[in-house]
């Protein structure tokens, strides 16, 4: 059974995968957001295809460890995510995500219309490789 990672935007959905394992997490794709009802419909396609049996949703708080109206927003995807798919569902800090996936994508020198096009995935990993990980140093 694997974990899907998302980034949650207002935008995009991006989606990462974990390995069967659980051990490490990859990119998968960015969803272009329309209608709750056509969002939740491609997640429910990814959750069948990769057997996904939880879910992680990343919460953006201040710095402060606050919650603003972005992660309020986070929060209220969540509890659709468990109403939809029956599954649990963990929101998992997600601070400085889009940051360091944006210096990952400078440092490989990727132009601009492309980390565009990247990011919200890549920052998804992130989420989940870090969810994981904790869950790993528990072991």
């Amino acid at each position: 059974m694997r974990v899907m990672g998302l980034d949650y935007g207002d935008k995009t959905i991006g989606v990462a995968i974990s390995d069967e394992l659980g051990l490490t997490a990859q990119a998968l794709e960015v969803i272009r957001r329309t209608t709750i009802d056509k969002d939740m419909e491609r997640l429910r396609e990814i959750i069948a295809e990769y057997e996904v049996s939880e879910i992680v949703v990343g919460l953006p708080k201040n710095m402060d460890a606050s919650i603003g109206p972005r992660g309020e927003k986070s929060v209220v995807f969540a509890g659709h995510l468990r109403e939809a798919f029956g599954l649990p569902v963990h929101l998992w800090d997600e601070r400085l995500t889009t940051v360091s996936a944006e210096r990952t994508l400078l440092e490989a020198d990727v132009s601009r219309k492309k980390r565009k096009q990247i990011i919200d995935k890549l920052a998804a990993s992130f989420i989940l490789q870090s969810f994981m990980d904790s869950k790993n140093i528990m072991r």
